[in-house]
């Protein structure tokens, strides 16, 4: 559906951070009438209402918060999803616009469908990482002179960017296992019957798979619908498309188009701004995208050792002296925490005895005993949030259970020493406690800074 113009659209999601805003605001612009629901109330939605309130004001939009309605999901002629809704295909809503066949969709695939080229897209996805490598990649393009944007599970929407891409434009799309379910067709296959789904027809003409591992098994139900979504990346591929595998992965096994191109990354890349075995292999899988998208690889390589790192990606942030503080609170899983870890344990670092790690957040069904084991190697560990009494008890008796971050930080200040490292590292969502990741590093920031409570 690519004509808009006089339509009513619910977008269903705005966000206390805005992220219905964006896809809300295009649609507008398109000249549809939208309706947003969201199930939070208006108090706590504020900054995302007042960020329309000329569209609003107008009557081109109109606001519906604290619940939903089941008739504005079956009265509308389309409805947005938020893709971080999870179990689609159980979401009662959802469910009520499929059975009055109201089309459903998303902001992604309202972007991928208006692309001037899928053959200038280069789609990223992976349980950790993915983040990191789609930054490199961008700025290794366009270190490299290349026209390039970057965005979908990163940054904002690129929707309202559109009459800025053109044919040459290469659009560097981060995508999710939730993004690749609904752009692969399997919102509304439960687990267990993904055997009636229907074929992908949707892939990047540059793929890359940085890893997988077990993760996002409350939003998929199981971890082979959380597979399944993964291999959408892949699954649409078509001939003379280019598949990029990162190394010891399970992803050297997905099925892949048989004519795409399978590029091995030429491994660790050295010299980086940003520490760790694992950001030199994302720097590796970075340059063989980009040359592969046509930059010089002299000119790759240069540009990603002058990429400065993400924030709240293992990024430094300014603390007491004598002690070197890392804010990694976008690790969500327990892989992206021991990558985290072992980055210290490099020659010319300080070891993982002198790291006093913060772990723990919301439960989101990932095994976290190996983060509690690790408290045998390190300097200290200190548990936060509903998942720190199993890590704790993995520890076995060798983590101190915080609660907060707050406790969390003074206890690690307390038993660190001048040259230790203090690393917020949580391996879980931040949902117990915080709204986001950004406000977990943020408040971790403040913490070690010394700051006000």
């Amino acid at each position: 559906m690519k004509n808009l113009e006089g339509l009513k659209v619910t977008v269903m999601g705005l966000g206390r951070f805005g992220g219905g805003a964006g896809v809300t605001r295009w649609l507008a612009a398109q000249g549809a009438t939208v309706l947003v629901t969201d199930i939070e109330p208006a108090d706590k939605l504020k900054a995302s209402v007042d960020s329309l309130a000329d569209l609003t004001g107008r009557g081109i939009v109109s606001l519906r918060l604290g619940e939903h309605n089941v008739s504005d999901f079956t009265t509308c002629d389309l409805v947005v999803a938020n893709p971080a809704v999870p179990k689609p295909w159980d979401n009662r809503f959802l469910r009520a616009a499929w059975a009055a066949n109201v089309p459903v969709t998303t902001e992604i695939q309202l972007l991928a469908e208006r692309l001037p080229a899928r053959h200038r897209v280069i789609g990223i996805t992976g349980s950790v990482g993915k983040s990191t490598t789609s930054a490199m990649i961008h700025h290794a393009l366009r270190g490299a002179g290349l026209e390039a944007v970057l965005g979908g599970n990163i940054g904002g929407s690129l929707l309202g960017t559109l009459s800025q891409i053109n044919a040459s434009t290469w659009v560097v799309l981060e995508l999710s296992s939730a993004m690749l379910c609904w752009l692969g067709g399997l919102a509304r296959i439960p687990p267990g019957d993904l055997g009636s789904a229907p074929a992908s027809t949707w892939s990047p003409h540059i793929a890359v798979a940085t890893n997988f591992s077990p993760n996002h098994l409350d939003w998929h139900g199981d971890l082979v619908h959380y597979r399944r979504s993964k291999q959408v990346l892949l699954a649409g591929q078509q001939g003379g498309d280019i598949a990029i595998i990162g190394p010891a992965s399970e992803t050297s096994d997905w099925k892949h188009a048989p004519a795409a191109q399978r590029l091995v990354p030429i491994g660790e890349i050295d010299g980086l701004a940003i520490p760790g075995k694992h950001n030199r292999i994302n720097a590796g899988v970075a340059v063989e995208a980009a040359v592969a998208a046509g930059a010089a690889r002299e000119a790759a390589i240069a540009a990603v050792r002058t990429f400065p790192g993400l924030p709240h990606r293992l990024q430094r942030v300014p603390s007491r002296a004598g002690l070197r503080c890392f804010n990694d609170s976008k690790s969500t899983t327990p892989e992206s925490c021991l990558l985290a870890v072992r980055a210290f344990d490099e020659a010319g670092e300080c070891g993982s005895s002198r790291v006093h790690l913060i772990a723990g957040g919301y439960d989101k069904g990932s095994d976290l005993a190996p983060i509690g084991r690790l408290a045998a190697s390190l300097g200290g560990l200190y548990t936060i949030g509903k998942t720190g009494p199993a890590i704790a008890r993995a520890a076995e008796g060798r983590a101190e259970e915080c609660g907060t971050l707050d406790r969390a930080v003074e206890a690690a200040l307390g038993r660190a020493k001048e040259g230790d490292v203090i690393l917020l590292s949580p391996a879980c969502a931040s949902w117990d406690q915080f709204e986001n990741y950004e406000q977990r590093g943020d408040r971790f920031a403040v913490l070690v800074r010394g700051g006000a409570a």
